[in-house]
């Protein structure tokens, strides 16, 4: 059975090397300091030899498999795979730009195509005017803080993060193969300028939250029709975690397995910040808005405005919780922050004696907010990933939403008993 991504990221170092099978003589071989290995086993004129393919994940499983495939080819050609493998270009010093190359060549088969893109246009912009004509094996750490300085003082500290992180990577395939020693850019530790702190986007305290579901239900506008679409709309940012832009422009045929244990959200990848499809699995409470909705209205889209065939608009959800008396307090985008929050607290018992895990793994909540990945080993992007976890952390999280909005209900129902209607002085 073939090694799994997952499997391979996750393996952790032992006492002693071991390996990892993933099929026809290719395994990768995890060593005691941490790196990982891909090896091939092969037999020629009698005698086992080992091809080395490079180190995890500078080369992916993809590649080694395609490296294992074309040795194939030249055992059965008769010929032994491993003089093949002697490169003239190798034996020499090259240029960074030539190894970036070979590096990006190497990865970009198994990478989500627009996240390839954003990676060799960052090298073109501002890596290789500044590296790539010089020797992969004389670059220090000078030379690199040198042109991390020259993306910060524009500004981009993100990018410069990025593209030191880049560096590293080519430097990491470069010593894979031979043609490096050492990366500079490990050097930079506590050089780079520190991010400013970032402004999140307001939300509330949890302990306000039945109280918010209580007001966003007794929303109304002066239009019964728009009353719903706004109500609707709001909730079911609440209870998916996308963002404005994504909900916005819903339209009707995105949804899917209505009705069904499956339903989900499909929405494409030109209205998604990183330009890739995302697959949004929807709990009960999320279906029953989008049937609702559907039933008592027509048109291209899920949330329409005013005007005919347009989109709900930019702003109608926001002046929404303005009017609700939330300004300042909670924001659209802040559900996201919310549910976040949410999901990572919530803890579990497991194992004895009983330690306490999370419920739901980090990269779930990252999945279900779409969040960006410049990680190398999670390039390889599949918008359904994880959806099992995914459609179960969903449900919980509209079942608990439920909960605080009958919290909400009760306090409110309370709270009128207690003040009770007006007393009456009798004058006699």
């Amino acid at each position: 059975m073939a090694l799994k991504d997952m499997e391979a990221r996750n393996a952790a170092p032992k006492a002693r090397a071991y390996k990892l099978a993933d099929g026809e003589g290719l395994y990768l071989l995890v060593q005691p300091n941490g790196s990982k290995l891909w090896r091939m086993k092969y037999r020629f004129a009698g005698k086992e030899k080992v091809l080395s393919f490079g180190a995890y994940p500078a080369v992916s499983a993809a590649c080694a498999r395609q490296e294992r495939l074309k040795a194939k080819h030249t055992l059965s050609l008769g010929k032994d795979p491993m003089a093949g493998l002697i490169d003239p270009a190798a034996s020499t010093a090259s240029t960074f730009e030539m190894v970036a190359r070979r590096w990006h060549d190497n990865r970009k088969d198994s990478l989500d195509a627009a996240h390839a893109n954003r990676v060799w246009s960052r090298l073109e912009r501002d890596i290789l005017p500044a590296l790539g004509n010089m020797e992969i094996n004389s670059i220090a750490a000078p030379e690199v803080l040198s042109m991390v300085r020259l993306i910060e003082a524009r500004g981009a500290l993100d990018i410069s993060r990025r593209a030191k992180q880049t560096v590293g990577q080519v430097y990491q395939f470069a010593i894979a193969c031979g043609w490096a020693s050492s990366d500079p850019s490990t050097h930079l530790r506590g050089a780079l300028k520190p991010r400013p702190r970032v402004k999140h986007m307001s939300r509330l305290p949890f302990r306000d939250f039945p109280e918010f579901l209580v007001k966003l239900d007794s929303y109304v506008e002066e239009n019964a029709r728009r009353s719903l679409i706004t109500r609707s709309a709001v909730s079911f940012a609440l209870l998916t975690w996308v963002r404005s832009k994504e909900l916005r422009f819903a339209q009707r045929n995105e949804f899917e397995g209505l009705g069904t244990t499956n339903a989900l959200w499909r929405i494409p990848s030109d209205r998604m910040k990183m330009k890739r499809d995302h697959v949004v699995p929807l709990s009960r409470q999320a279906q029953a808005l989008v049937e609702e909705l559907m039933s008592n209205g027509a048109g291209q889209y899920l949330f329409p405005g005013i005007k005919p065939l347009s989109s709900l608009s930019e702003n109608t959800m926001i002046y929404a919780l303005y009017r609700m008396g939330y300004i300042g307090r909670q924001t659209i985008h802040g559900f996201r922050s919310l549910a976040s929050t949410w999901a990572n607290e919530q803890l579990i018992e497991f194992g004895e004696p009983a330690v306490w895990v999370r419920k739901y793994h980090e990269d779930w909540v990252e999945m279900q907010l779409a969040h960006s990945e410049e990680n190398e080993v999670r390039g390889a992007y599949n918008a359904a990933e994880y959806l099992a976890p995914r459609r179960r952390m969903m449900q919980d999280w509209a079942d608990y939403v439920d909960e605080q909005r009958n919290v909400g209900r009760a306090a409110a129902l309370a709270s009128s008993r207690i003040s009770g209607p007006p007393h009456l002085k009798l004058v006699g």
